[in-house]
């Protein structure tokens, strides 16, 4: 099954072409990376995925939908999970459990199911001793595993990663590796990080 397919996509910020005439597909279970210098679009190419960057031309299909609107990204908002390349950018409960809780609470599940959730997934990523430190007290290692945490709570169908690894150091990176290789799911993964890439990418596409 294809899960996410891209078709000529064109981005600009104002006069300046971002990405040009680029396609590609995912189909389920694979892990997917793209590579490029800083400034070549990585980012920009995930926000666009989903919504937040407006394309100037192309179609982007999720799960077979094509996607032109806001009112066409916006249901699958949480059934493709999105991971900032800054986890600040994503992290404001006050504590870290309150933080995983809050995507299974918009979701409609209750408070006692949702923190449930979100205690097993902080155990699932090692982190569950964290669960009542506040976030801004965490160090960019733990931000990102709680980041990620969030995201899995909300039981994605698709992962969005934009540098991962950022903050990570030998011993968590080969962590991350050994999750994402458990989890199965169809990953996008934006990186730089050459090891990581050779370690786990199905395909790789370089801008």
């Amino acid at each position: 099954m294809t899960v996410l397919q891209v078709n000529g996509l064109q981005i600009k910020r104002g006069e300046r072409q971002i990405i040009d005439n680029l396609s590609f597909q995912i189909e389920e279970g694979q892990r997917f990376f793209v590579q490029g210098e800083i400034g070549t679009g990585k980012t920009t190419l995930l926000l666009a995925l989903l919504g937040f960057v407006p394309v100037a031309r192309g179609e982007i299909r999720l799960f077979g939908q094509l996607c032109r609107e806001e009112k066409d990204f916006a249901p699958f908002r949480g059934t493709v999970g999105f991971c900032f390349q800054h986890a600040d950018d994503q992290l404001f409960g006050p504590t870290v459990l309150d933080d995983v809780a809050f995507g299974p609470l918009n979701q409609g599940l209750s408070h006692q199911q949702a923190y449930a959730v979100a205690l097993q997934q902080l155990e699932r990523l090692g982190i569950a001793h964290l669960q009542d430190r506040t976030v801004h007290t965490l160090s960019g290692g733990e931000k990102n595993f709680t980041a990620l945490a969030g995201v899995l709570a909300m039981q994605p169908k698709m992962l969005l990663l934009d540098e991962p690894t950022n903050g990570l150091d030998r011993k968590n990176t080969e962590k991350l590796t050994a999750l994402l290789r458990e989890l199965s799911l169809p990953t996008l993964v934006a990186s730089h990080h050459q090891g990581f890439t050779a370690e786990l990418a199905d395909d790789v596409l370089t801008l």
